[in-house]
């Protein structure tokens, strides 16, 4: 069931820690398109590239979701949505955003509009892991993050 209402593919729920790490030496800020009426597009985490593992959250009070390569592409196709770009990032601190992500994945997420929203959940997990923020300006605008916004690899 889709945490927005509807039956279109959301992601998995993470039940229990992986046996080994998710590979946050490859980690990429990943903007899709939104939902009709919104501009701003959506954010998920991605470790490990194409083919790796994408984490994201929708809907209010809902815990975070994760999905494989095919479940991405699903969730692209089920959506009507397509990705517009991502960017890699640099943390310098992998286990700590192994940890954070755990942690965020566990619980239900708050989800207050333009300031505490999908890209709030990627850019915690980016901080906690030694990085820098991704946003800029007051509100979390997921179209507005760019690769050379500090945190991202190229903007240090």
């Amino acid at each position: 069931m889709g945490s927005i209402g509807d039956n279109n593919y959301e992601g998995e729920f993470l039940m229990c820690c992986p046996k080994s790490a998710f590979q946050f030496d490859r980690a990429y800020a990943v903007v899709v398109s939104g939902m009709p009426g919104n501009n701003w597009g959506h954010m998920l985490l991605n470790t490990g590239g194409i083919g790796g593992i994408y984490f994201q959250v929708a809907g209010r009070k809902v815990c975070p979701r994760y999905m494989n390569e095919g479940g991405y592409r699903r969730y692209l196709h089920e959506h009507a949505k397509r990705e517009l770009r991502r960017y890699a990032l640099h943390l310098k601190d992998p286990n700590a955003a192994q940890s954070k992500l755990e942690e965020l994945m566990s619980k239900p997420w708050g989800w207050w509009g333009v300031v505490h929203n999908c890209e709030t959940f990627v850019e915690d997990i980016i901080v906690a892991g030694g990085g820098r923020p991704i946003h800029q300006g007051t509100f979390y605008n997921p179209s507005q993050s760019r690769q050379q916004t500090p945190g991202a690899s190229g903007g240090w």
